[in-house]
């Protein structure tokens, strides 16, 4: 029995869907990780890549860094005050085939880790730490997150506290503790006017005593200040003189 040669562009037909399928584009953001018969060879890319049909099989891993959005969780912090805390983290895939073999899903993964941690981070910390000094607290949980997903191939290379949700009645007693404080400062500081004041007088009085004067001057000079802001209005200087010889004169009776 005789087999009949295959028709040239049958055989093109088979070279064509044998290239199609065997030659992959991976972009240069990506990475593929080629299993051969279940077992992984490596991960490879970007650009051109061949593959043999059926016998391996590609899994696409991005390089690209990922914005995870960590929903809001609700966390008692230490000096038992419960508040609602949501951050961001931001990670990336330095390792393709960790990130396929190790983990089954490394998105997802990172994500529930980040939530466990946000909560358990922020329940050691008290109010006023999660409030004022959220910089050490983002450092803090980069580096727990960091650590447990580094064997999946996985860097976090930021965390960020994005809002701190606290309840009303504790927003109305900080804004009245608040208002007390800033009323405070508004006393000792009009307190420390007054005293700077007082001072002030009390250095002048002290010229003015020494040089006689300067009473006089300090008299001509308020009396030109009038002057000039009241055109319509004629002024008499009282010669001081006169009243130094009046009270000499009632001294001497």
């Amino acid at each position: 029995m005789e087999f009949l040669p295959l028709p040239p562009i049958f055989i093109a037909i088979l070279v064509l869907l044998f290239l199609a399928s065997a030659i992959k584009v991976i972009p240069e953001y990506e990475r593929a990780v080629v299993f051969r018969l279940g077992r992984v060879i490596g991960a490879k890319g970007p650009g051109l890549i061949i593959v043999i049909p059926i016998i391996d099989r590609i899994v696409r891993v991005s390089l690209r860094t990922v914005t995870l959005d960590v929903p809001t969780q609700d966390v008692i912090t230490k000096d038992n005050v419960t508040v609602q805390v949501d951050a961001v983290v931001y990670f990336r895939v330095v390792d393709p085939v960790k990130a396929i073999v190790e983990v089954e899903d490394y998105f997802y993964a990172t994500s529930q880790i980040a939530q466990t941690t946000l909560r358990s981070v922020c329940g050691e910390a008290e109010l006023d730490e999660l409030l004022s000094q959220r910089e050490k607290i983002n450092m803090k949980l980069q580096e727990i997150i960091d650590r447990q997903t580094d064997p999946w191939g996985v860097k976090v290379i930021a965390v960020e506290l994005k809002k701190i949700d606290l309840p009303e009645e504790l927003r109305k007693a900080l804004a009245r503790q608040a208002e007390a404080e800033r009323e405070r400062r508004a006393k000792i500081i009009s307190a420390e006017a007054e005293y700077q004041a007082a001072q002030k007088l009390l250095e002048a009085a002290r010229i003015l005593a020494q040089e006689p004067i300067a009473i006089q001057l300090r008299y001509l000079e308020t009396l030109h200040t009038i002057g000039l802001h009241n055109a319509k209005t004629v002024i008499f200087p009282f010669p001081l003189e006169l009243v130094e010889f009046m009270k000499g004169r009632k001294s001497n009776d």
